[in-house]
């Protein structure tokens, strides 16, 4: 195969509930949309199965570059056994082809702690981070908001708080284009004494950092867009993740429920699709691993042709952007924070 660059992006067709139909036709998408061209995509999977749906899918014609990649990592598998053991795994060749500079993301919906530890494991995280994170962007009544961690780490230290904070802060700047993020962390009070010891002492690193931190805030905030950043731990905003989707979809239920007994069909539906857009997992094309010596995208697992065209657009939007080199920048001038560089070991644990 010929070398496409560091501006491609390898696509992990394996990963995912729906997978590879659903990934398949989602680089279609994405191609048919303008979102990215074909020369720019690479397919990495069983080939045959690749190849079979891109027929299927009407794109037998399109120039499309399949990697054979034979083994799949299921969802019930313990993430490192399984990467030992599953060496031409689709996310293990995705992942070699950004490390080998063939291309420039790898972007998966499969099994998320398995992305994780490959992407540390293969591409090694940035100079000074510690342990990565995954960032989530959603909506707010003020604008867009970035969550972090949503999974990558559940057993943190200050000093990975802290980091995450940083690097979803240049993300926020560098890349969503918000002149100054508001960084906050997630606690069970606004008060400066709330909280157990990991907040406080994380809380104490921001206000020694000359970042834009405001402090320490509640849940029911989340989505008032108080802050542009906001930092806990992996289990915690994992949580809050899920809790949130399946909140959103109830919501959107009840609403159409009730808007159906004032309202004509096409009313009704043209209301809810428009609502729907502003927490519809499928329309903010995954989460982003902060920290790891690449761009990695990490996608839902009931990802569906219209969440995989998302996925590709949010990775070439990275791509482009050079959100590691931002990342960089930042630490470097974070080095003088008290506490900011203090010792710890990188881990791929993740619950995801």
């Amino acid at each position: 195969m010929a070398e496409v660059g560091a501006k491609a992006i390898a696509l992990d067709t394996m990963g995912g509930d729906h997978a590879p139909r659903e990934i398949v036709r989602g680089a279609l998408r994405a191609i048919e949309k303008g979102i990215i061209t074909a020369p720019e995509l690479i397919l990495v999977g069983d080939r045959d199965r690749v190849a079979a749906e891109l027929k299927e899918a009407g794109g037998a014609t399109v120039n499309l570059q399949i990697v054979h990649a034979p083994d799949v990592i299921e969802m019930d598998e313990a993430p490192l056994e399984a990467l030992r053991r599953k060496r031409g795994a689709s996310i293990v060749v995705a992942t070699d082809l950004v490390r080998e500079k063939r291309a420039g993301a790898v972007v998966s919906a499969g099994h998320t702690g398995a992305a994780t530890a490959c992407a540390i494991l293969r591409l090694g995280t940035l100079e000074g981070i510690r342990r990565p994170g995954i960032a989530v962007t959603f909506e707010t009544l003020r604008g867009k908001a970035v969550l972090i961690d949503v999974g990558a780490n559940v057993d943190c230290k200050p000093v990975h708080l802290f980091q995450y904070g940083l690097m979803a802060h240049a993300y926020s700047r560098d890349v969503l284009g918000i002149a100054t993020p508001r960084i906050a962390l997630l606690n069970i009070g606004e008060e400066e004494e709330k909280g157990n010891r990991l907040a406080r002492e994380a809380a104490d690193l921001f206000r020694a950092s000359g970042l834009p931190f405001i402090g320490n805030i509640e849940g029911q905030d989340i989505f008032k867009g108080k802050a542009d950043v906001l930092v806990c731990d992996g289990f915690v905003g994992n949580l809050i993740l899920k809790t949130s989707e399946g909140l959103g979809e109830f919501m959107l239920q009840i609403f159409q429920r009730e808007l159906a007994a004032v309202l004509l069909p096409d009313q009704v539906k043209a209301l809810v699709l428009k609502s729907a857009a502003h927490i519809d997992y499928a329309e903010h094309g995954g989460a982003l691993l902060l920290g790891v010596d690449g761009i990695v995208i990490i996608g839902h697992g009931r990802s569906d042709e219209r969440a995989a065209a998302s996925m590709i657009r949010v990775a070439k939007k990275f791509v482009d952007a050079e959100v590691n080199r931002h990342i960089v920048t930042a630490l470097g001038n974070s080095k003088d924070a008290p506490g900011a560089q203090a010792e710890s070991s990188p881990a791929t644990n993740s619950p995801a």
